[in-house]
């Protein structure tokens, strides 16, 4: 009776609309601000653009330009109620993704079952991550990028063409293009797709008169220090906590974020970025390495997915708690075509998700003044990321096939999937 119930569409359609009216109330009430860079930073950006003075076009700024259509049209309700503006873009963006998972569910069908299940762990991630899952620009990334993997094996053209409006929004979704190209079949239509839908948006930028700030988002970010809750920076909260003469958290109001302060620091964002850059060039390499043993595409894609995009925050430097949010892509994707054998990371996930959400944004202060309960919650989840980084990469390598293993595997995966 209670399995009928949850894979009602009803069901499901009332979860989510709950969980955004929670984390919109949340966001928007809470002392701790959530929302505070929706309701100060993107509607004071909105209202100097609609003055005139667009962030992109007039001045460097550190998202790509197509990121501040989804900020105006938030302000849909007026710049007084330019929080609720943005409650209903998001529920509106993540409508369609949950309209997409639930459209191909017919009744006893498998492939339903798994889109239910993944539409169920989707919604559950988002409240186990808070409030930020839904106030910032990154949740509207996340849900062009669930759709894009999802329809990237049998429609690569699409999938590039989200991929690449996703990557003018925000440029992470970048990576899993070319977690595309290794792990399909038809990656030249993938990749032509991307270029061709990249340049032209960016043509219309340069169009409005953006110029060289049309790429200002790369020098603002690559010149940031270490945020306080990147996993590198972990080692300076605790020497900050240890020896306070040795490092400290420092807040950046040019910014709006704090970052940590001390010896050694300045080398270490220095390398951060080479090092980020390896650690994808190597994921891929391994990913292409499997994929010519003879893996399948529809198994491979999702685990190099999750590698890659949970590689970008084990590696980076920014660390912001929106970032985990990342992660709901290649898991959604992964239940979908792989069932239980995407247990593990999916409920890993989970965990990471329910972790970060104790230290941002409800124990943020206690973790600026180096509380040591929160500085230990901080470093279980930054912990958490790097076991489920070596899990992803785990389920890549086992996927490599030898010579005269094809049909075991085959049959060991679908077994699994079933």
């Amino acid at each position: 009776m209670l399995e009928t119930t949850v894979r009602r569409p009803a069901v499901l359609w009332s979860a989510f609309l709950l969980v955004h009216a929670w984390l919109g109330f949340v966001g928007l009430t809470h002392p701790t601000l959530p929302w505070g860079d929706v309701t100060r930073q993107y509607s004071s950006w909105v209202q100097n653009a609609l003055a005139g003075d667009v962030v992109g076009v007039s001045q460097p700024w550190v998202y790509p330009l197509v990121a501040l259509v989804p900020m105006l049209a938030a302000m849909v309700l007026g710049p007084q109620l330019y929080g609720v503006g943005w409650l209903l873009v998001v529920v509106v963006t993540n409508a369609v993704v949950l309209a997409y998972l639930l459209a191909r569910t017919g009744p006893g069908a498998r492939l339903g079952s798994l889109r239910i299940t993944a539409a169920w762990w989707w919604i559950g991630f988002m409240l186990f991550l808070g409030p930020v899952a839904l106030g910032r620009i990154d949740v509207t990334t996340v849900a062009i990028a669930i759709i894009a993997l999802l329809v990237a094996q049998h429609r690569p053209v699409v999938a590039g063409a989200l991929l690449a409006l996703a990557t003018w929004i925000k440029v992470w979704p970048a990576v899993l293009v070319a977690a595309i190209v290794v792990a399909i079949r038809k990656r030249a239509s993938a990749a032509i797709s991307f270029v061709v839908t990249a340049i032209a948006i960016g043509l219309v930028v340069l169009g409005v008169g953006s110029g060289a700030n049309s790429l200002g988002f790369i020098s603002q970010q690559s010149s940031r220090g270490l945020q306080i809750e990147a996993p590198i920076s972990t080692i300076w909260m605790w020497i900050a906590f240890l020896d306070p003469a040795s490092a400290s958290v420092k807040y950046i109001r040019s910014i709006n974020t704090f970052q940590v302060v001390g010896s050694g620091i300045d080398t270490a964002s220095a390398v951060m970025t080479p090092l980020l850059v390896v650690a994808s060039a190597a994921l891929l390499t391994l990913g292409f390495v499997v994929m010519r043993s003879g893996a399948r595409p529809a198994h491979l894609l999702a685990p190099l997915s999750l590698a890659i995009v949970v590689g970008l925050l084990v590696f980076n430097k920014v660390g912001s708690p929106q970032f985990v949010l990342w992660i709901a892509a290649p898991v959604v994707l992964g239940i979908v075509t792989q069932g239980r054998r995407f247990l593990a990371p999916a409920m890993l996930a989970l965990g990471i998700a329910a972790v970060t959400q104790i230290f941002y944004p409800f124990g943020y202060d206690a973790l600026l003044v180096l509380q040591p309960g929160m500085l230990v919650v901080l470093t279980l989840r930054n912990v958490a990321l790097v076991v489920l980084l070596g899990v992803a990469v785990r389920m890549v390598w086992r996927l490599r096939r030898h010579p005269g293993s094809a049909r075991s595997t085959k049959d060991s995966l679908e077994r699994q999937v079933t």
